[in-house]
């Protein structure tokens, strides 16, 4: 049997801490083997990002006690920053996040300006976006103004933080207690920015904004795409990513954005699940047939009404399909969908369950039918 992967192996081991322990072995005095084999006996029974405050642990003491100091020590050790050339996909190695601890821990209080100098720095090696939060919680008129300043910074991971790190819901990452629509002014900024993995994180976090302002976040794209500052390839791939879970729920107004018309003459003439009775553990084929007299885009979606094993009854959307029914042929859709007996989120019991097509946001037609218990061996 294949040994299961792990995450927090594949970024913290023997040749990620020692490259760590070589880049600091600069410092005068800094014993790199030692660092590192403290470091490695400490990982077992800590997880990912125990992990990286258990190598900020061990690197403290070999620092110096002034956080000044610390900060130029720990900048003296930065590899070269990112390759400034590319546009995306490119994260950095998780051993550079301990600069951003650093700064939190020893930074945030008594050395706020050296402290965010340092995650500017910083970020260009490995994303600061869970560092930068703790000061926009402490400092938020300071922090603010900072990331005024870096949203035109050169360095396109920089202009990043700005919107990665003021995202209201950022997985993984603290809470931030700053109002979710005051960083709108910078990503009215950074939405023209020419590199993707800037405007993709602009576009989650209009997305984030979407659960709590729908408006705004509607407004906002219009008036960016009135603005005409971003190519508009790339806006309408953001806008598409913005919307995403308004598109979800059905919104009319995301759909007609996209183009998709919520009272679209659109035709279903076929709603079928082979096999109709699935069970638990099984598999059906979903097949969709659509019709239309003239060439009509449409987003086609499905929910089924799952029952908890509480009583209550919940839908849970799937995407299908974005193409265009044409006038002249009907356009068939299948998709297979496996009802896992131990899926992560939801349990199944068996019972009656429903389907509803969703085509460009509205039910279109419906299909009852029953799920039965899983096969026992």
């Amino acid at each position: 049997m294949a040994e299961k992967f792990s995450l927090k192996d594949h970024l913290f081991n023997a040749e990620t801490i020692g490259q760590l322990a070589s880049e600091f072995a600069l410092l005068p005095g800094f014993e790199a083997d030692a660092f590192a084999a403290e470091v490695l006996s400490g990982f077992d029974g800590r997880e990912l990002l125990e992990r990286l405050d258990w190598i900020a642990d061990c690197l403290e003491p070999r620092l110096a006690s002034d956080f000044p100091t610390m900060a130029d020590q720990v900048q003296a050790a930065m590899p070269a920053p990112l390759d400034p050339t590319l546009r995306d996909d490119d994260f950095g190695q998780f051993i550079h996040a301990v600069p951003g601890i650093l700064a939190v821990r020893h930074g945030l209080e008594d050395h706020r300006d050296r402290a965010l100098d340092l995650l500017e720095q910083a970020t260009q090696r490995f994303s600061m976006e869970f560092y930068i939060r703790p000061f926009l919680n402490r400092w938020p008129d300071e922090t603010l103004a900072r990331l005024q300043r870096w949203a035109k910074h050169d360095n396109y991971h920089v202009r990043r933080l700005v919107s990665e790190g003021t995202r209201p819901r950022l997985p993984w990452a603290k809470n931030i207690e700053i109002e979710p629509l005051v960083p709108l002014p910078l990503l009215n900024q950074l939405h023209a920015d020419p590199t993707r993995y800037v405007t993709r994180s602009v576009a989650n976090h209009m997305n984030d904004l979407s659960k709590v302002s729908p408006d705004t976040v509607l407004k906002t794209l219009t008036d960016w795409q009135a603005e005409g500052r971003q190519n508009p390839r790339e806006l309408a791939w953001m806008t598409s990513h913005a919307l995403r879970t308004m598109i979800k729920s059905g919104e009319p107004r995301a759909m007609a954005m996209l183009g998709y018309e919520a009272e679209a003459d659109i035709r279903v003439d076929r709603l079928t699940m082979t096999p109709p009775a699935p069970k638990i553990g099984d598999k059906t084929v979903v097949e969709i047939v659509l019709s239309a007299d003239q060439d009509t885009p449409v987003l086609v979606d499905y929910a089924i009404r799952f029952t908890r094993p509480s009583g209550a009854e919940t839908d849970k959307v799937f995407k299908v399909k974005q193409g265009i029914v044409r006038a002249s042929k009907p356009l068939t859709l299948k998709k297979t969908q496996v009802f896992k007996a131990e899926a992560s989120t939801y349990t199944l019991v068996p019972g009656s369950h429903r389907l509803s097509l969703m085509v460009n946001g509205g039910v279109r037609a419906v299909l009852d039918f029953d799920l039965g218990a899983a096969e026992t061996s």
